[in-house]
């Protein structure tokens, strides 16, 4: 059966579709200058592809881009789905996370060069009596980037979520269960105050963490 996480993950891929096309449409006529959600989303598309994916991957960052700019409104449009009430938390499931972060080590896999593979067999200056440690290390530190890429995309996403469910537990804790209501409503606005503080914390930490994605798989696919 279609699980909450797919149902959300379902329309996530709608709304981007939905959502890129339209302003894919609005090149058509080159002289019209850009408005609307095209002039809204066009500087952050090419924040994406300048500042993140050219700078850090160089002159071969064009076979990379579709990729990372779809890694990257992905994860942005799931972040933001999971504010709202009754949504799944869909960057909060670590299996998720994980099959993103699986994709960009797949790529890094197989875009490395010779350089790449001799660096993990025998890094460069290490003297020979170290390379029984050094080879093991290095190898390790090929599988640690997906798995940060997946803790850290997880850990922040579910960190936020957590904490406002913990706010606005205090409620029900003051209340002791509905024994106490007056305690209940004596803390009411302090959580929800907190609570307020904390979603607008965590629409940023939306856009954030779909940056340091990109930004880290853009880095490692260039090295």
């Amino acid at each position: 059966s279609i699980t909450k996480n797919v149902a959300s993950m379902l329309l996530s891929v709608i709304l981007l579709i939905l959502i890129l096309n339209k302003v894919r449409t609005g090149y058509r006529n080159k002289n019209l200058a850009p408005k609307g959600l095209q002039a809204f989303l066009e500087p952050i598309i090419l924040f994406v592809r300048d500042d993140i994916i050219k700078s850090n991957i160089g002159p071969k960052y064009k076979k990379y881009t579709m990729f990372l700019l779809t890694v990257f409104f992905f994860i942005l449009i799931n972040n933001l789905l999971g504010l709202t009430p009754g949504a799944a938390n869909v960057t909060g499931n670590i299996s998720v996370t994980l099959v993103l972060s699986l994709f960009t080590f797949v790529i890094i896999t197989i875009s490395a060069n010779k350089g790449y593979w001799k660096h993990i067999v025998k890094p460069p200056g290490t003297p020979l009596p170290l390379l029984p440690i050094m080879i093991p290390i290095e190898i390790f530190g090929v599988f640690t980037k997906p798995f940060a890429l997946m803790i850290r995309l997880f850990a922040n996403i579910t960190a936020g979520h957590i904490i406002i469910f913990s706010l606005i537990s205090l409620i029900f804790v003051a209340s002791n269960n509905g024994a106490n209501v007056a305690a209940g409503w004596s803390v009411a606005p302090i959580s929800v105050a907190f609570v307020l503080f904390i979603f607008l914390i965590e629409i940023l930490v939306a856009f954030l963490q779909a940056y340091i994605f990109t930004l880290l798989s853009a880095v490692f696919i260039g090295l």
